[in-house]
């Protein structure tokens, strides 16, 4: 291994357990090693997602059943020659076991072979593969335990119960208490629950597990999630209660920038039903019904945006005096977990605690993060108030709270005098940074704590290079992505939004797949996202929909497109075939929808667009004027979304399908050609993006007329100094685009522009998070003041995906990692560069390094897989199987040559960099933008034109030439 590089060491450090309730099993081969692991979604092997699912492409009542686990294995080693040729599962249920040998090469997302469990039953699984030889077979792998919960409505005896007289809106948070005796010794127990509103439970006192924000937020009108909790050791002989406290979260707190409450109902209510079974079979059942009781707790407020107010000195032994009654819910909706929950999954120490220039303490946690702040008081008195606001940034050394517009992000307490006294929300969370806090005579570091939230993903990938601030916006992406997948993967998570903007997560999900286990998460958002399409197919820009306006149900291409790209990446990345399965009925009805709003010509105008928001160019006012024409860009993801849909066909075997799309895949880029692209390669609008757009998704397909493409879309960002000038649209592919057009160089000088607009541009302000905007934070400090600007926005991010797959060089060639491409192009400026991503085969790294004029290549591939490696400077291409393997090549020596034509100059960063310095020492043009646009037309021209033909119009003197022409020599 290159001594700077060890990633499985890395991944081993970094993973995060996940849901995952099985460790990696291990059984050996002769010379190998066997685990067993979940499926694509981040269960464990055979670990059953339970309850049943929501449908897609159409609104409906009917849930489909999936009672059957898939399973996945992988081999950690083995020899060289290894080849899986068969696999033997062992299954043991109901007291006995059946075994089944087939003969397959594949390990991943295996169809369970036996019959379908039933609710509540559980089987224990094993393992075992051979290679070629008949004898090779492995030792078995540890069992693992498979599970079902309630897979339909008639297994719930519960009802969902809220409370009488306590628990309306604007008053204190509820909690109801049910009651059950256990004659005998505890054998098993779980715990069946979700809720209208937000819940914790606890058992005896006791929380039944660590996860936060149950049951999350899907379209409840649809679908409801709810989870199974192992609480035997919870439960002992005798009396037992179960507590169940109840916040307003999504279901009926403020959300929404139109500031509506309630969107889903205006009363909390539980579902709980505990089953115990003692040690002689007896089931002992607490459901609950309306002989619970409840009581007011001391949440006096709790809501999203606002934040929580708790009252310590609320007396935590009131009796439980209040009624509550069954509601009316349709127990048809209920729906198991597609992905992990969320959790605290890092808590970090206050890193800082200044004095603000008016007289406010204020506390730097070093890491713009999402969650909440755990504070430990000391010595304060009985009533004594505590104040908790929060911030993303400072600005001019307080809080900038104009980011949060009308969201308070403000906790405060009551405090009983007790001592010392730990001060947390539940029912909340905030994106935050800095707090300041008022209420707190002794205020020290030590005390503050902020507790991370967000869904519990799995960490798959990771990167690193020899560049400081590349390797730091890598982790500010990584850091953004764990803030904003908080069960949905929203926008921001701090002003009054946070919302799952589709187009936010489309042009995501690639980066997403490689960073973080995420096929669960969002496959889970994918069914929301069906269940919100009307009957003419069209999406809502944001799901779940909370906005419900016909503006919000226009139809808007990249936003919409969601439907198509995230399954398909979906696919790409994990090559679970069920996901297009299950979505393709909504990929095809979105197609449709566009295929309606299109013309008869196949060009999509108008509507209700977004463009290529947020390019930098586009006013503060109005994010959608961007340069990129709209209609290029709704055409663009017209031909996108209908060739996916056409891919997708394919794989599922739907050919008829596959071939109707093809065609009108083909056709729309033939009108996207014919309306849009001129005979000199020209695209309508002249914009970074749709010249990204044209080329990365081979819109243009005739090899000249691409090229003139490409070469137009180099110049376009030599002309911008080297400043990006993209959008949402552009930004993840600009540089795929330049890379696979032979302008590489081009695109390694746009990634590591530090100036504004740029990439690197926030780093260098200190961000620790990706900005919404490219200017979230002026130069000077103060915060861009256009009314909508986050500082926790990972969209930007997006172009990390192209760092793991071409500048690291790590990707897949086919669904799932099974063929891994290894295609590095290593930019002059770094000297190393390394990624690794833990496929669902197992660990695959790639790491270069460059030193003393040589070049080295070192991968890994897991076993099962096999890569194609495209090696730089026209070396032919190598298959290679699992292991690792090293390639050691002379760097090619690249003599001087003098610049031909002014082009060059532009293209050598040396002598630009040069000739801008001078520029700006002789007092003649002192910005590199304003420059390249200036000697824009003259490209072509010879070098000495710059100082014969253009400069002298800008520089008209002796001194000036001489200085030229010294730069040129």
């Amino acid at each position: 291994m290159l001594p700077w590089w060890n990633p499985r060491r890395s991944a081993v450090n970094c993973a995060n357990s996940g849901d995952r309730v099985v460790a990696l099993q291990r059984a050996c081969l002769p010379s190998s090693r066997t685990t067993a692991s979940g499926d694509s979604h981040g269960r464990p092997l055979g670990t059953y997602r339970p309850a049943f699912r929501a449908p897609h492409g159409r609104r409906s009542g009917a849930r489909h059943r999936h009672p059957d686990p898939r399973l996945s294995w992988t081999v950690a080693t083995a020899p060289a020659d290894y080849r899986q040729a068969a696999y033997e599962l062992d299954i043991q249920r109901d007291g006995t076991s059946r075994r089944w040998v087939v003969d397959s090469d594949e390990q991943v997302l295996v169809a369970w072979p036996d019959a379908p469990l039933d609710s509540r039953e559980s089987a224990t699984v094993r393992v075992r593969v051979r290679g070629a030889r008949r004898d090779e077979w492995s030792e078995w792998s540890p069992a693992a335990t498979v599970e079902a919960g309630l897979l339909g409505e008639a297994e719930w005896s519960a009802r969902f119960i809220s409370p009488v007289g306590i628990g309306g809106l604007r008053q204190a948070a509820p909690e109801l208490r049910g009651r059950i005796d256990i004659p005998g010794k505890v054998a098993k127990a779980r715990l069946h629950a979700t809720a209208h509103g937000v819940y914790t439970a606890r058992m005896n006192g006791m929380q039944v597990d660590d996860t936060v924000l149950a049951p999350g937020w899907t379209a409840y009108q649809e679908r409801l999630r709810t989870r199974v909790y192992d609480v035997t050791d919870l439960i002992h002989q005798g009396a037992n209660t179960l507590d169940i406290t109840l916040g307003n979260g999504w279901w009926r707190g403020r959300f929404g920038f139109l500031g509506k409450r309630a969107i889903y109902g205006d009363r909390l209510a539980a579902l709980a039903q505990l089953e115990v079974t003692t040690e002689d079979g007896t089931v002992h059942v607490l459901g609950t019904d309306e002989q619970w009781r409840a009581r007011a707790t001391g949440i006096l407020c709790d809501d999203i945006y606002d934040g929580q107010t708790t009252d310590l000195r609320v007396d935590s032994d009131a009796p439980f005096a209040q009624p509550v009654e069954s509601v009316e819910a349709d127990l048809a909706l209920l729906v198991g977990e597609d992905g992990p929950p969320m959790r605290v999954t890092e808590v970090i120490p206050a890193a800082s605690v200044s004095i603000s220039p008016s007289g406010r303490t204020v506390v730097d946690f070093g890491q713009n993060v999402v969650g909440w702040v755990r504070i430990t008081a000391r010595g304060a008195a009985t009533g004594d108030e505590v104040v908790v606001r929060h911030a993303e940034v400072l600005e001019r050394g307080e809080l900038a709270i104009e980011p949060l517009r009308s969201a308070r992000a403000t906790d405060t307490y009551y405090l009983s005098g007790a001592g010392s006294e730990t001060l947390e929300p539940c029912f909340t969370f905030h994106g935050f940074r800095y707090i300041d806090v008022t209420g707190l005579d002794d205020v020290r570091a030590e005390d503050f704590d902020a507790v991370v939230l967000g869904s519990d993903l799995e960490r798959t990938g990771w990167f690193t290079s020899s560049h400081e601030l590349l390797d730091r916006f890598h982790e500010n992406v990584v850091w953004g992505m764990r803030g904003n997948f908080l069960d949905v993967p929203t926008d921001c998570p701090q002003r009054d939004e946070r919302l799952g903007w589709t187009g936010d997560i489309q042009i995501f999900a690639p980066t997403a797949s490689f960073l973080y286990d995420s096929a669960g998460f969002l496959t889970s958002w994918l069914a929301d996202l069906a269940a919100e399409q009307d009957e003419r197919g069209r999406v809502p820009h944001v799901v779940p929909d909370i906005l419900r306006t016909e503006l919000s149900w226009s139809p808007g291409a990249a936003w919409g497109d969601a439907a198509t790209i995230v399954p398909w990446t979906i696919w790409e990345r994990t090559g679970d075939r069920n996901v297009l399965e299950r979505q393709l009925p909504s990929m095809k009805a979105w197609v449709d929808c566009i295929r309606a709003e299109a013309g008869d010509d196949l060009v999509w105008r108008g509507g209700a667009q977004f463009g290529d928001w947020l390019d930098p160019t586009a006013p503060e006012e109005d994010a959608a004027r961007a340069k990129a024409d709209p209609n290029v860009v709704a055409t663009a993801h017209f031909a996108r979304s209908a060739q996916i849909v056409a891919w997708a066909a394919e794989v599922v075997g739907a050919d008829g399908l596959a071939q109707e799309y093809d065609a009108l895949a083909a056709a729309v880029r033939a009108a996207f050609v014919r309306e849009f692209v001129t005979g000199s390669g020209l695209v309508f609008s002249d914009a970074q993006t749709v010249y990204a757009l044209a080329l990365h998704w081979n819109l243009i397909e005739e090899p000249a007329l691409r090229a003139r493409a490409a070469a137009r879309l180099a110049d376009l960002v030599r002309a911008s100094g080297f400043r990006i000038a993209t959008g949402f649209v552009g930004t993840p592919i600009i540089c795929d685009a330049l890379t696979d057009t032979g302008y590489a160089e081009i695109a390694h000088r746009l990634l590591l522009q530090t100036r504004v607009p740029s990439w690197l541009y926030p780093v260098t302000m200190g961000a620790t998070t990706v900005w919404e905007r490219w200017d979230s934070m002026l130069p000077d400090g103060s915060v861009n003041g256009s009314g909508m600007t986050s500082f926790n926005h990972y969209a930007l991010g997006s172009v990390v995906d192209w760092l793991h797959r071409r500048v690291a060089g790590l990707a897949p060639s086919n669904a799932g990692y099974r063929t891994i491409a290894v295609r590095p192009v290593p930019p002059k400026a770094l000297t190393r560069a390394a990624a690794s991503h833990r496929t669902p085969y197992g660990m695959a790294s790639v790491a270069w390094l460059r030193e003393n004029g040589e070049w080295t290549l070192e991968v890994e591939l897991p076993v099962g897989t096999t890569g194609v490696v495209e090696l730089p400077w026209g070396q032919p291409a190598v298959e290679v199987g699992h292991g690792r393997h090293e390639w050691r090549l002379a760097e090619p020596s690249i003599e001087a040559v003098a610049p031909k034509t002014i082009r060059d100059i532009v293209d050598d960063e040396a002598l630009w960099d040069r000739l801008v310095e001078v520029s700006s020492e002789m007092g003649v043009i002192d910005s590199d933008v304003r420059i390249a646009r200036l000697l824009e037309p003259m490209y072509d021209h010879p070098a000495a034109a710059i100082g014969d033909a253009v400069w002298t119009r800008f520089w008209p003197s002796d001194a000036a030439k001489d200085a030229l022409a010294k730069i040129l020599d």
